[in-house]
């Protein structure tokens, strides 16, 4: 079950940086000029949970496989992306195949990095980079209009609902909003992630601020972090650089190098959850003498789906669940504890999966 995070900026604002970071790797080249990227690079990441360390240590685990997001680092978007300026119409391509985008905007002065519009603004990158989404979306679903609405004509009633979508997702752009506003609730996501609008993929921005200011973020970050409370998105504060020195630390050094810079974590693991949240995911768990693995979901997840995220198998023949909670497994020290504490359920295929649940299913071949 892949999920797919693409990071976007503007040239030289630190996302090739932060790739490397994120994937312990040099795969990105990251370079003081535009378009220094010329494919999307992807790369696989844990996603940090204290929790599997805490089931495999009571369950005598031998191997930890936590759950991972992929994030893809695509080349600088620049003004009129839209029209094709600056390989746009490629790298807009690489987005659109994305769940969602991880908006990297500069929020540090340095006359040795060059700034493709001249000076340090990161409301006008944001906006740039918006503009450019929305006006590739205008363009797309303007095109697409006149065939689905004569299709509807003709009563097809998937095209009208198709059009339903496409006529409300053009009021705002037509204002200059996104057309994820126009979104009225969660369980709409899938409908409108088939119309493949880049403006309409929800949005978490990662401020990447000076390394004094790693710790609290700096005039600028605060400015992202209002238009992203504005918005209902979120906003991230961390330093490139210093994820850049961490990540390439031995993982004994770590603790003393944050503690130096005043962190008390990696500011990629808040970017790592912050986009795991961002796309709606939890985690459910599996626990064994063998191994303690974390499984991906999206909220609202039914049993049977859960059990087709190990397998289809266990989908197709579903029966039902054994389940425990997070902290009844803990509080019980094992599945054993837990049983006897009357905290062990047998849950049917109706049952929605809850974060943390440590689950054994249970299927017919």
């Amino acid at each position: 079950m892949g999920f797919k995070c693409g990071i976007v900026g503007l040239p030289n604002v630190g996302k090739s940086t932060l790739f490397n970071a994120l994937t312990q790797t040099a795969a990105a080249q990251a370079a003081n000029y535009p378009f220094c990227t010329i494919e999307p690079n992807v790369g696989d990441v844990a996603v940090p949970d204290p929790r599997l360390d805490t089931l495999a240590e009571i369950a005598g685990s031998k191997e930890i496989i936590p759950t991972r997001l992929t994030f893809v680092d695509i080349a600088g978007l620049v003004r009129g992306a839209s029209k094709g300026e600056g390989l746009g119409n490629q790298f807009l391509a690489n987005i659109r195949e994305c769940d969602a985008i991880a908006h990297v905007v500069r929020c540090f002065e340095d006359g040795d990095v060059t700034h493709v519009e001249g000076g340090v603004d990161p409301i006008r990158d944001i906006e740039t980079i918006e503009t450019e989404l929305m006006l590739a979306d205008l363009e797309s679903l303007e095109k697409r209009q006149p065939n689905l609405e004569k299709k509807a004509k003709g009563n097809d009633k998937e095209a009208k609902e198709t059009l339903d979508l496409v006529n409300r997702c053009l009021v705002p752009l037509r204002e200059g909003r996104p057309a994820r506003v126009a979104m009225d609730n969660v369980e709409e996501r899938k409908a409108f992630a088939a119309l493949g609008l880049l403006s309409s993929k929800p949005v978490l921005y990662v401020c990447n601020v000076e390394e004094a200011a790693a710790d609290k973020g700096n005039e600028f970050s605060a400015q992202v972090k209002k238009r992203a409370a504005e918005e209902g998105a979120v906003a991230v504060v961390v330093s490139a650089k210093i994820e850049s020195e961490i990540a390439i630390l031995p993982s004994a050094e770590q603790k003393d190098y944050l503690e130096a810079v005043g962190l008390e974590e990696p500011g990629l693991n808040r970017v790592i959850r912050a986009g795991y949240d961002l796309l709606h995911l939890i985690t459910y768990f599996t626990v064994g003498p063998k191994e303690a693995r974390a499984w991906t979901i999206e909220k609202g997840t039914k049993g049977p789906q859960a059990a087709g995220v190990i397998h289809s198998d266990f989908e197709k023949g579903y029966i039902r669940a054994e389940t425990i909670a997070f902290d009844d497994y803990v509080s019980g020290k094992g599945e054993a504890g837990a049983r006897d504490a009357g905290k062990f359920r047998l849950e049917g295929k109706e049952y929605v999966v809850a974060d943390g649940d440590v689950m054994h299913f249970r299927f017919a071949t």
